[in-house]
């Protein structure tokens, strides 16, 4: 996976309790003051994410329907 982005597949559902864990790497936020080596994990809730995505779909901007689109959203 690209750093940044989400990989969609076409019939790919994600269901609203789905919680995606990722690591994300340290730097100035770094307890030690240490950089590169420090990583925490952070839970994201994907699924709650996605359905308020959709359900807020009339009320996003262009270029953030867009951007979704992009990337593979289904808006249904």
């Amino acid at each position: 996976m690209t750093r940044g982005s989400i990989l969609w597949g076409t019939t790919r559902h994600v269901p609203r309790q789905h919680i995606e864990r990722i690591a994300i790497a340290g730097g100035d936020d770094c307890p030690s003051g240490e950089s590169g080596g420090y990583r925490r994990e952070r839970e994201i809730k994907l699924g709650a994410w996605v359905g308020n995505q959709r359900s807020r779909a009339a009320t996003l901007s262009r270029e953030r329907t867009e951007r979704l689109s992009a990337i593979g959203m289904r808006w249904t």
